[in-house]
C-alpha cells in the first residue's frame, strides 16, 4: 500500500533550517532576489495588508513590515513562528505583524481576503500542490495578487546531471534515502502555471531563483563572488533561458476584479 503524503512540518528542525538555509549563500541569494521583485511590484507600492502562508521564520514577511505593510505570518510549525515573533520583537516591529499557527487549508474557512498573498517554498512540501492553487485564490482578494515560488523540478534534474548523478537522474529523482531538508516533490513549472491560469490568475511575470549559483564547479565562489554572483543573478534571471533554469521560480500572479 502506497503511504498517503502529508503536507510537512517542520517543528523539531527549524534551527537546523536556519543554519543550513537561511544563514548560507543560497538563502541570502533568494531573499535578495524576492526583496528586489516584490520592491518593483506594483500592488506593494504602497502600504497594504499581506498574508505570508508558510512563512517560516519570516525573513521576508519582516522585510515588507519594515516598510510600512501589516503582515500576519502563518505557519504549521510552532517552533518557527516563534523565532520569527522574536525577530519582530528585536526589529521594533510586534505592531505591524501578527502570527497564527495555522496551515493553508485552515485558513480558507474564515474567509478573509487580501490584497497580496505570499506563498514562498511551501507548495512541494504539500500533498496536493494543485489543490493549494484553488486555496490561494480563495484568499487573495479580487483585484489582489500573489506572490509565489516553489522549486523547480527541471532545475533538479539539470543540476543532478551537471554532477554526474545519473542513476539518480533516470530514478525520474526517487530518492532510496530522503533527506530532511530536501523538498520531495518538485514540481513542473508548466503544471504550476496552468493550474494558476485555470483558477483565474493571470501571469505578471516570473523570476528564477539561483539560476547560476548551485551550478558553480568552484563552491567557494558562492561566498568569495557573492556581491558578482548577485549582480549576475539580477540581470539574467528573468531572460530565458536563464530563468527556468533557477532552482527556485518565482511567479507574480494577479487576479481578476
Amino acid at each position: 500500500m502506497t503511504k498517503k503524503q502529508t503536507d510537512r512540518n517542520f517543528d523539531s528542525i527549524a534551527a537546523k533550517f536556519q543554519q543550513n538555509i537561511y544563514q548560507t549563500t543560497k538563502g541570502r541569494l533568494r531573499q535578495l532576489v524576492l526583496q528586489r521583485d516584490l520592491a518593483e511590484f506594483a500592488p506593494l507600492a504602497t502600504p497594504t495588508q499581506i498574508l505570508d502562508v508558510g512563512a517560516g521564520q519570516g525573513q521576508l514577511a519582516l522585510w515588507l513590515a519594515a516598510r510600512g505593510h501589516q503582515v500576519r505570518l502563518t505557519d504549521l510549525s510552532l517552533e518557527m513562528l516563534q523565532m520569527a515573533q522574536a525577530q519582530a520583537a528585536e526589529q521594533g516591529l510586534s505592531a505591524q505583524v501578527s502570527f497564527a499557527n495555522l496551515g493553508l487549508q485552515q485558513l480558507v474557512p474564515e474567509q478573509q481576503q487580501y490584497p497580496v498573498v505570499l506563498c514562498h517554498a511551501v507548495l512541494e512540501w504539500l500533498a496536493d500542490p494543485k489543490a493549494a492553487i484553488a486555496d490561494l485564490y480563495q484568499l487573495v482578494a479580487p483585484g489582489g495578487a500573489l506572490s509565489l515560488m516553489f522549486y523547480n523540478v527541471d532545475a533538479k534534474r539539470f543540476s543532478n546531471i551537471v554532477y554526474g548523478n545519473f542513476n539518480y537522474v533516470l530514478r525520474d529523482l526517487a530518492y532510496k534515502k530522503k533527506v530532511s531538508l530536501s523538498p520531495q516533490q518538485p514540481l513542473n513549472p508548466l503544471d504550476v502555471v496552468a493550474w494558476c491560469q485555470q483558477q483565474g490568475f493571470t501571469l505578471h511575470s516570473k523570476t528564477g531563483v539561483r539560476c547560476f549559483h548551485d551550478y558553480l564547479r568552484d563552491r567557494s565562489e558562492q561566498e568569495s563572488e557573492f556581491d558578482k554572483l548577485l549582480e549576475v543573478e539580477l540581470k539574467y534571471n528573468r531572460t530565458e533561458p536563464y530563468a527556468s533554469l533557477g532552482r527556485y521560480q518565482h511567479l507574480l500572479l494577479l487576479k481578476p476584479l
